[in-house]
């Protein structure tokens, strides 16, 4: 599977539902450049995941509101929780590493865990 552009209009219905693993770039940078065929062969090994890219200079409102501050900046995504969020470049072993993590994870516990943190947010 190839990679899957993203706009302010389907941002949130593609990061909603499932494992998705979002690439916020921009054509003029030079670790974007050398990130993206590392991404896009990941995309093809994992058929199961959404691998999905926002160029920042077409989003920037976008961007803006994701709070992108540097690029390459890789997003992580399960069932709509933010898990996930590094600027940098990555090697493809750490890519491959952070697969495996965010596919071993109980979803279960971690919606709890994000209910406990905002039951102490609204109680503060």
């Amino acid at each position: 599977m190839a990679t899957t552009e993203l706009t302010a209009d389907t941002f949130e219905t593609t990061v909603a539902d499932g494992i998705v693993f979002v690439d916020w770039w921009a054509s003029w940078c030079g670790p974007c450049r050398m990130f993206a065929p590392i991404f896009e062969a990941a995309s093809e090994q994992h058929p199961d995941i959404t691998f999905a890219k926002v160029d920042t200079e077409a989003e920037q409102s976008l961007a803006g509101s994701a709070g992108i501050m540097s690029i390459p900046t890789l997003m992580i995504f399960r069932d709509g929780i933010l898990l996930f969020s590094q600027p940098g470049a990555l090697p493809a072993a750490a890519l491959d590493d952070l697969i495996a993590q965010v596919r071993a994870l109980d979803m279960d516990e971690v919606r709890a865990q994000v209910e406990r943190e905002k039951a102490e947010q609204a109680a503060s």
